[in-house]
């Protein structure tokens, strides 16, 4: 097939070949109006790619609401091979096609689901690729998508799950996408087809309607605006008399209309030609998406239409039947000559081909035969929800749900249906289109546990959009509600309501949830239910620290993020996500990390793709603040990738903090400030508090304290000042408050690191502390820092008297030796770059004390640990004050190791390969296909030095924890 004018948009779709040919998947999105040529374009990459294996799918706008419709049609000849794809992929995507439903409905309820957990919808997505990558085992696979905007939404998210992972499958994926219809491809490559010029058309024109004079090809050129498709049909809808150009142009009547309105005239001029049976049977084909021949001439009977009418219909070009398979020749034809039928003749089309289908279309069919409410058909609907919730498509089963509920004619049954749609909205991820349904629902009567959950997703819709007031609202008034008949329920919602009130720092806010939590506990049900107390209690505890009583409320908060696994009990997987958040509150980052890494393991155990993303941001954000800035930077990495793949916004800003922070630790400028106008761009609430800290940190280790001190009182000063943010922000503060003569500031923020300090009862912590007393304790009577700039001549002559400069007396100097001694004590200090910072400190002001002997040990061991994290700028700092006390000893710098040549993708599938995993295996863990995997491994293979994948058992792998450094050669001071 010869495409005019498109040379441009071939090069492009070979290309994409090309590449699957090369083990390089790609994915296209071909975007452009009806008519525009799209099909075409997928026609000539199928006639182009004939060493590939070829799929075609196709999206049907009656099937939109159907549950995996699409990807059944696409994939479900390929069900044989389920066997080879990872047991949970295989029942997911089973489950999906409707082959084992059982396991869906058994995933739902399963233990350690938790909360308002559904079976993972992604989880079919991860499936999909897998699949993909079996079929495309023998040679290159193309996939061709026609018409993607009507898929359902199931399949929409599963195949651009694929899509975005298809790494080094030999899979090329083009969709063809109508304009003016959403499909949610961001960051795939797209391909927008326009008209033709006028040379292109002219040819196309006079290729397929030649003959016509002169004059008449230009009206039709001039009418058709490039559109190939207009340029084919145009020409004949014209009868004889216009053909030879007797009448005037005004005759076509065309004006202003789009041209897809233009040519969907001539496909219904045409079907209005056919005789009356035999139009009757092209709506019955337009009504029934699949083109099961045997349907629709089962329901023509039913219109006294036969196999005779066909034929007519097929002479008129809208039609063709192929292997049993009746296909409108554009969807403009279908979509014509269903909405031009009278509503008469429609719903009795949908009455005989509901008697002619199977089930969840027999529903669908009723539903669109039916003028009025009806038990029947709404109970039908409902159980078409059921199944599409037991397979996973939620979109699907609101769809049905509502529906059912316009066809109810019972109040009672209309709000129970309501209330399922909005949960199963939820469950799909569209927080206000569920919000807008409970509203629905809630102007019905309910019983008290009934309006408890409809304040929920209500409440989840307003955090979403970043209202937290209104959010805290509904969840105390419906917590109140609810307590006397769910106290865990209640419980769990002044929970989310402390999280809203905590976010805002609004004392009043937080009052009222305490005084919510006061009245649940006199209640004897709580009693009754100890993990409601145990919510109660720690709710509780975290309302005493956001009102500036850690020492009273973090041993209640305790409660909230230890609670044992082993407990019958046991939070379930959603709510530990959830509840990770507080453990910054408490202090203890080897917990943190413990529980953070446990969260993770058994999300990827359970295949829980949506909760990764959180599982994640928790192990990443305890390995920054454990100074494994390398091991953050591959989960953090990761966790952005399946962040934005599963649309979480929150969590991709989040996780994209996190690696600003790193790359302010590592002093890399330029990838820290584009972090931080990434995080900008989200525009999301936390966006400044983490874009503060980093930039601070970054300011920092280049000496910049006023800028460093501006940004941080900015956060101090700001909506998140009292959040963990701030609080681990405060010694930066401190220092940079020293540096620029800030004394008030930096008791301020020295008093408030310390009164939480000393609640969390944290080494480290005290350690931290006693840096920060011991930087105001280098102040001078003016004000000045001591030993910030220059050596004063006061300082010169304590240097002729050793015994004075090591007697010990100053008090700053007392405190850098117990901050020191305290980070000592401990060898595995959970935050070695702390400790890093302070023996920096310390050595700096001995070394400005002209003491330099006793300043080498401290910057030795800073430039070690500096190293050993990952810091270069803070080492090379530590470097240079060595240089400035004399060391003859050469400090060699430090070399990358074997595992710094590693990409952080790299990194993990090669400690998952050391343990033994197969290649599939580390797919199924890390949400990738087993060929990305052995992609990453060839890749990996020459930097670490091996041949074979046995060799990497033998290598360190493991997270790294740096070591606690040298000890100290001179004594550290009075401890």
């Amino acid at each position: 097939m010869e495409l005019y004018g498109r040379d441009e948009e071939r090069a492009v779709v070979e290309g994409l070949l090309d590449g699957a040919r090369k083990q390089r998947g790609g994915v296209l999105v071909v975007r452009g109006e009806a008519g525009i040529g799209k099909t075409a374009l997928l026609d000539h990459a199928a006639e182009h790619a004939p060493d590939l294996r070829v799929l075609r799918g196709l999206g049907i706008e009656s099937e939109s609401e159907l549950a995996f419709a699409g990807l059944h049609l696409l994939l479900g000849a390929h069900a044989a091979l389920l066997d080879a794809l990872p047991a949970p992929q295989a029942r997911a995507l089973r489950a999906a096609f409707g082959l084992d439903v059982d396991v869906r409905a058994a995933a739902d309820d399963g233990p350690g689901a938790g909360r308002g957990s559904s079976a993972d919808r992604f989880l079919v997505g991860l499936a999909v690729l897998s699949l993909l990558g079996e079929i495309a085992d023998e040679r290159p696979l193309l996939v061709l998508v026609d018409d993607a905007q009507w898929l359902d939404q199931a399949s929409v998210e599963a195949l651009l799950f694929a899509a975005r992972r298809l790494g080094s499958d030999p899979v090329a994926l083009v969709f063809a996408v109508r304009d003016g219809h959403p499909f949610p491809a961001s960051g795939l490559a797209e391909l927008r087809l326009t008209g033709l010029d006028e040379e292109s058309g002219a040819h196309l024109l006079h290729r397929h309607a030649d003959g016509l004079p002169a004059h008449v090809r230009g009206m039709i050129l001039q009418e058709a605006h490039g559109n190939p498709l207009a340029l084919l049909e145009l020409p004949a809808a014209l009868s004889a008399a216009q053909r030879s150009g007797d009448l005037h142009a005004d005759f076509f009547h065309l004006g202003s209309r789009p041209v897809s309105e233009r040519v969907e005239r001539t496909f219904l001029d045409r079907a209005r030609a056919l005789p009356a049976r035999a139009q009757d049977l092209l709506l019955v084909a337009a009504a029934e998406p699949t083109g099961d021949l045997g349907a629709v001439l089962a329901a023509g009977r039913a219109l006294d239409a036969s196999l005779d009418d066909l034929a007519a219909a097929e002479a008129s070009r809208l039609i063709s039947v192929t292997d049993g398979r009746l296909r409108f020749t554009h969807p403009l034809s279908r979509s014509a000559v269903y909405r031009a039928a009278p509503l008469s003749l429609r719903t009795a089309a949908h009455r005989a081909l509901a008697e002619a289908t199977t089930a969840d279309r027999r529903a669908w069919h009723r539903a669109a035969a039916a003028t009025g409410p009806d038990e029947s058909v709404a109970a039908d609907l409902e159980r078409t929800a059921e199944a599409a919730r037991r397979r996973g498509g939620h979109q699907a089963e609101a769809a049905a749900y509502e529906r059912a509920a316009a066809l109810s004619p019972a109040d009672e049954q209309r709000a129970r249906r309501l209330v399922a749609a909005a949960e199963a909205v939820e469950n799909a991820g569209e927080q206000q289109r569920a919000a807008t349904l409970a509203d629905r629902a809630a102007a019905h009567p309910h019983d008290p546990l009934t309006r408890a959950r409809l304040a929920r997703i209500r409440a989840t819709a307003a955090n979403a959009r970043g209202d937290q007031r209104a959010a805290h609202a509904l969840l105390v008034d419906a917590a109140a509600e609810v307590g006397p008949y769910d106290a865990e329920a209640a419980a769990y919602m002044f929970l989310d309501a402390m999280s809203a009130a905590w976010a805002l720092n609004d004392p009043g806010m937080i009052a009222r949830t305490s005084a919510g939590l006061t009245a649940l506990r006199s209640s004897p049900v709580p009693h009754a239910e100890p993990g409601a107390a145990h919510l109660v209690t720690a709710v509780d505890g975290l309302a005493a620290v956001a009102l500036g009583d850690p020492a009273r409320g973090l041993p209640a908060a305790r409660l909230l993020v230890e609670a044992p696994a082993t407990a019958a009990s046991a939070p379930g997987l959603w709510e530990r996500a959830s509840t990770h958040w507080w453990h910054q509150l408490i202090g203890d980052l080897g917990a943190a990390y413990e529980r953070a890494r446990a969260l993770e393991r058994d999300c990827r155990a359970g295949d829980a793709i949506g909760l990764m993303p959180a599982a994640l941001f928790h192990l990443a954000r305890a390995q920054l603040l454990m100074g494994r800035l390398r091991d953050a930077t591959a989960t953090a990495s990761e966790g952005v990738r399946i962040a934005e793949d599963t649309r979480q916004g929150l969590f991709a800003g989040n996780l994209r903090g996190v690696l600003a922070h790193i790359a302010a630790a590592e002093g890399d400028e330029d990838r820290c400030r584009a972090l931080t106008k990434e995080l900008s761009a989200q525009g999301l609430p936390i966006a400044g508090a983490w874009s503060g800290g980093a930039l601070a940190l970054l300011d920092l280790g280049h000496g910049r304290h006023d800028e460093a001190l501006h940004r941080l009182e900015d956060l101090w000063a700001g909506p998140h000042g009292h959040s963990g943010f701030a609080l681990y922000a405060l010694p930066d503060l401190v220092e940079s408050a020293v540096r620029v003569g800030r004394t008030e500031r930096a008791e301020a923020a020295t008093a408030a690191f310390a009164t939480w300090a000393d609640a969390t009862g944290q080494p480290w912590a005290r350690a931290v502390t006693l840096r920060c007393r011991a930087l105001l304790a280098t102040v001078g009577a003016a004000g000045a820092v001591a030993g910030a700039g220059s050596v004063d001549p006061a300082e010169a002559a304590r240097e002729s008297d050793p015994a004075e400069a090591a007697s010990g007396s100053d008090p700053a100097d007392a405190l850098f030796a117990e901050a020191v001694g305290v980070h000592r004590v401990h060898p595995h200090d959970q935050r070695p770059f702390e400790r890093a910072r302070t023996e920096l400190l310390y050595g700096e002001w001995l070394r400005r004390r002209l003491r330099r002997t006793d300043a080498r040990p401290r910057l030795r061991a800073a430039l070690e640990l500096f190293e050993a994290v990952g810091a270069p700028l803070w080492a090379e700092r530590a470097r240079a004050e060595l240089r400035a006390t004399g060391e003859t000893t050469p400090v060699r710098d430090r070399e990358p190791g074997l595992l710094d040549r590693l990409t952080p993708q790299e990194l993990q599938i090669v400690r998952l390969a050391a343990t033994g995993l197969s290649n599939r295996d580390i797919a199924a863990q890390l949400f990738l296909s087993p060929r990305t995997v052995g992609y990453h491994l060839y890749k990996a293979y020459p930097k670490l030095g091996v041949a074979a994948r046995g060799e990497l058992a033998r290598m360190d792998l493991g997270e790294r924890r740096p070591s606690a450094g040298p000890e100290a050669q001179a004594p550290p001071g009075p401890a």
